[in-house]
């Protein structure tokens, strides 16, 4: 089927997006789902710095790519034996679990093998591509979801099903922003009543956590950025207080960075207390490097942890998220800081680089 889509036809363009136009939206052939694949109508798909670090050339992948990790949509066609009707609404996530390699024995520890392989080769967990231009070139899928297109073909275990009472936009926050930020406080972080949550970056995987940990009646949580309006809009949601990061005073028992740079890492380390926790879930370039005292680590018995996609197991941890939301715990529709076209994708690439977006939605 003919699609619509935006492609990263180069990488490394230059600033601002909106005059290089890096992203080129564009007609696609779409295959027919395979064995044990999915077609899905998307509905909704954020715009995440993970998609601007392979735009920038921070995350390298193998391009023409046709980019877009957090979406959401609806199941217009299931191939072989699947669980999930035509008409089913489903959050896209951004690592397929095999569920039969030992990553995916951990829990959600480590990511699955199969799963990183296939990302890393822009493939589906299958190893095929369903992708290409009206010529017949292939288009590498972007970490199997390939989201900013009016149309996808995923595999079964990149998706997982909420109900209708869950709108779209924010069932695609769930796939990333939510998955990440939140699910780093909950399975990584694990705080404890009395103890105090620090967030460091307030973008919208930020923001995510923040909100995930303001869920817990028990602590208190702190947001930490440079950017005032960003502190400003942490206020507005519920933390309990805000600073930058040279004013920041205080010790945490759990700190989770968000930013993906060397210094917020620094900073999430240094205002970690003793015994505590330093989650780091951005995605920093791959040469950057931070200054650390391993001495501090083990003689105050903190704990450094690296978590991918939260250390999330999405299929448990989205329904948990779900159940947040319609407590009204978990008000993750508040992250969207504005709605996009699919042709005014690079303009939203560059008000993620300069910081100046939560999370943009485009909306089909």
């Amino acid at each position: 089927m003919l699609i619509r889509g935006a492609v990263l036809e180069r990488i490394g363009a230059s600033r601002p997006y909106a005059a290089s136009q890096p992203l080129a939206v564009t007609e696609l052939d779409l295959a027919e789902p395979g064995d044990g694949e999915l077609l899905v109508r998307i509905e909704a798909a954020g715009l995440c710095h993970s998609d601007l670090s392979v735009v920038d050339g921070n995350r390298v992948r193998p391009i023409p790519m046709l980019l877009g990790h957090e979406a959401a949509g609806v199941v217009e066609k299931a191939c072989g034996s699947s669980d999930l009707a035509v008409g089913r609404r489903v959050v896209m996530t951004f690592l397929p679990r095999c569920g039969q390699c030992s990553a995916c024995a951990t829990d959600g520890l480590a990511p699955c093998i199969p799963g990183s392989a296939a990302n890393g080769a822009g493939t589906l967990l299958s190893g095929a591509v369903r992708l290409a231009r009206p010529d017949a070139r292939p288009v590498l899928h972007h970490l199997g979801v390939s989201g900013f297109a009016t149309h996808a073909v995923v595999d079964r275990r990149s998706v997982v099903p909420v109900d209708d009472d869950v709108p779209a936009v924010v069932a695609s926050l769930l796939g990333c922003a939510v998955l990440t930020g939140g699910g780093a406080v909950l399975n990584a972080g694990r705080p404890q009543p009395g103890q105090t949550v620090a967030v460091v970056g307030m973008g919208g995987v930020g923001m995510a956590a923040m909100l995930t940990a303001l869920a817990h009646d028990d602590v208190r949580v702190v947001a930490v950025d440079r950017l005032p309006d960003k502190l400003a809009l942490a206020r507005e949601l519920g933390a309990h207080a805000v600073a930058t990061p040279d004013a920041a005073d205080f010790r945490a028992e759990v700190v989770i960075e968000a930013v993906g740079h060397a210094a917020a890492l620094e900073t999430a380390i240094c205002l970690t207390a003793p015994g505590g926790r330093t989650i780091t879930v951005g995605l920093p370039a791959p040469d950057a490097r931070i200054s650390l005292s391993p001495l501090s680590l083990v003689a105050e018995g903190r704990t450094l942890i690296g978590s991918y996609l939260g250390s999330a197991v999405p299929a448990r941890d989205i329904p948990r998220f779900v159940a947040l939301w319609r407590a009204g715990r978990l008000p993750v529709e508040k992250l969207v800081s504005a709605t996009l076209t699919l042709e005014e994708i690079n303009t939203g690439m560059d008000a993620l680089a300069d910081g100046r977006a939560v999370r943009q939605i485009i909306e089909f």
